[in-house]
C-alpha cells in the first residue's frame, strides 16, 4: 500500500513531459526509482538526488584518552552500537566501532536514525591495546605472583585457547579470553575451550600460562 513518503513529483514522458505530477515510487534504486504517474499510469524510471548529508559529533576512544570530531551521513540512515565505520579526522584515519549512540540529554539508544542521533561515542578498533595476565607454570610459582601486561596489535588478530603467543620476552598459552560487552555475540562473556577465538578488538582480557624458559620472576 502507497504512502505519502512513497510519493515524487516527476515529468511523465507520456502525459506531462514538461510539467511535474505526483507519482507512485514502485522501486527504490541507486540513483533512480521506478515510478508509476497517477494520472496515466505509465511507469518509467526516474533519477533522484542523493540525500543530502548532515554532520553528527563523534567522540573517539583510543587506549585510555579520546578526541573529538565529526561524521557525516544521510540522515535517513540507521546507526547501531556495535557496528564499526571509519573516522577521518585531522588526529588519525581509524576504523572505530560504536560503543553508546546519544540521542538526548542523557538518553541512550542501541539503535538510532542519524537525524535522531547527538552523539556517536566509539573506541578504535583497527589496533588495540590487550590486556593480558600471565600465571606461572605449576610448580615455578604461586598464583599471587600472576603478572599483568599489555599487547599492542591489530584489532584483527586471531587469539585462540590453547595457542601460544610470543611477543619480545613475552611467551605464553592462552587458557581463556574475556570478552568485551560491547562486542558482537560470542557464545559467552568469557572463553575458555580450546579453539575458541576472539578478535584482539574484542578482548577485554587474555589469561594464560607462562612458557617462557627463564626462571619465573614475580618482578
Amino acid at each position: 500500500m502507497s504512502t505519502p513518503q512513497d510519493r515524487v513529483a516527476a515529468d511523465c514522458p507520456s502525459c506531462s513531459p514538461a510539467e511535474s505530477t505526483v507519482h507512485e515510487v514502485l522501486k527504490e534504486g541507486s540513483g533512480h526509482h521506478t515510478v508509476r504517474c497517477t494520472e496515466c499510469g505509465h511507469v518509467h524510471k526516474v533519477q533522484v538526488e542523493s540525500e543530502t548529508e548532515i554532520e553528527r559529533d563523534v567522540i573517539v576512544s583510543q587506549d585510555g584518552e579520546s578526541f573529538a570530531t565529526t561524521v557525516e551521513a544521510p540522515p535517513a540512515e540507521t546507526v547501531a552500537v556495535g557496528e564499526e565505520f571509519i573516522v577521518d579526522s585531522e588526529e588519525a584515519i581509524l576504523q572505530v566501532r560504536i560503543t553508546g549512540i546519544e540521542v538526548g540529554p542523557e538518553q541512550r539508544a542501541d539503535e538510532a536514525r542519524i537525524e535522531d542521533v547527538d552523539t556517536l561515542w566509539t573506541r578504535a578498533v583497527d589496533n588495540v591495546a590487550v590486556k593480558v595476565t600471565v600465571n606461572p607454570k605449576e610448580g615455578t610459582g604461586d598464583r599471587e605472583d600472576s603478572r599483568s601486561f599489555d599487547l599492542r596489535v591489530p584489532g584483527d588478530h586471531e587469539f585462540v585457547v590453547g595457542e601460544t603467543e610470543s611477543y619480545g620476552d613475552e611467551e605464553f598459552e592462552i587458557k581463556a579470553i574475556q570478552v568485551r560487552s560491547d562486542a558482537p555475540e560470542y557464545r559467552h562473556g568469557k572463553l575458555d575451550h580450546e579453539g575458541d577465538m576472539v578478535y584482539a578488538k574484542d578482548v577485554k582480557r587474555l589469561y594464560g600460562t607462562d612458557q617462557t624458559t627463564t626462571a619465573w620472576s614475580a618482578w
